[in-house]
């Protein structure tokens, strides 16, 4: 299914302010004398570098590299929180227990906790509505762009009233958004087999930090220098295949597309996907399974 935006609340991401609810999202909170060094061994980013109030994207991995989730790390006076996708608390919490030994720390669900995301050039003039007492932090946006703010979410409905003249990006056209920029989602262009590097998550790696899990095959495809297949922007015009549509050029397998848009910065459909390395340079053709072309494109778009 292709995915459409709204056009008005677009507008206002992009050229004013808006808000999109990501109350969905899920959070833990890790807590104890140990917390910090015990989170820093679990994830791929250098959580000991933060100071207090600040936060980072990293991921979780498997030992063999495949990532188990991709999260922000918030480090607070008393506790390390970790913002997730909607769905992934309980397989991110028994990945961290699972771990937890003799170390110092207690992994928790925080369900006291939530986020809505402000967008757009002009979101600063939004803060200013915020109902006292509601904001725990503001953290960097997910998009790379604008800012989320973690809120305690029994302000949630105040936080909505608040903001009920503001324009309300919807789920499809915050979906717009994240493929014009580039940024690949837990669920669409990331799973349990992916690697880091291979999605282009290299904002997620710290290559000076001390061991964590799945270290050792990250290190090795860095120095390789080349993964065989990258993330990458593709170009469709008005055709509109589907999710997982097969990639080909000539008689090989080039890849497959991922999240599939009707974009309105390019004025066209287009698409994140996996491409063969051979098969990266902007501009290359190829052929969809389905039927039809695409058109390797720079990220963001």
């Amino acid at each position: 299914m292709t995915l459409s935006a709204s056009v008005p609340s677009y507008r206002a991401a992009r050229e004013g302010a808006a808000w999109v609810d990501l109350s969905s999202r899920q959070q833990l909170r890790v807590i104890g004398g140990e917390r910090v060094s015990y989170v820093q061994g679990m994830v791929t980013n250098d959580v000991e570098k933060l100071a207090v109030g600040e936060s980072l994207y990293a991921t979780m991995l498997t030992a063999k590299g495949a990532m188990v989730a991709d999260l922000r790390v918030l480090k607070r006076p008393e506790e390390v929180v970790l913002d997730l996708e909607p769905g992934m608390l309980p397989t991110a919490q028994a990945f961290l227990e699972k771990f937890l030994i003799s170390e110092d720390a207690e992994i928790q669900p925080a369900p006291d906790l939530a986020v809505i995301g402000l967008l757009g050039p002009k979101h600063v003039e939004l803060l200013g509505k915020l109902p006292p007492g509601a904001l725990v932090r503001i953290l960097p946006g997910l998009h790379g762009t604008a800012v989320d703010l973690l809120i305690h979410r029994d302000a949630l409905e105040a936080v909505r009233a608040a903001l009920a003249e503001i324009p309300r990006v919807d789920a499809d056209t915050f979906e717009v958004l994240r493929v014009e920029a580039g940024q690949p989602r837990w669920g669409a262009e990331l799973v349990e087999t992916t690697i880091p590097l291979e999605a282009s998550l290299d904002r997620a790696l710290s290559y000076t930090k001390g061991c964590y899990i799945g270290q050792e095959v990250i290190a090795r495809a860095t120095h390789r220098g080349q993964m065989q297949r990258k993330l990458a922007g593709l170009l469709l015009g008005t055709q509109t295949p589907e999710r997982g549509t097969e990639l080909r050029r000539g008689e090989k397998k080039a890849g497959w597309l991922g999240t599939v848009v009707q974009s309105v910065k390019a004025d066209q459909t287009i698409a994140l996907g996996y491409v063969h390395r051979d098969s990266l340079a902007p501009g290359t053709v190829l052929e969809l399974a389905s039927g039809g072309t695409a058109t390797v494109a720079a990220l963001p778009f």
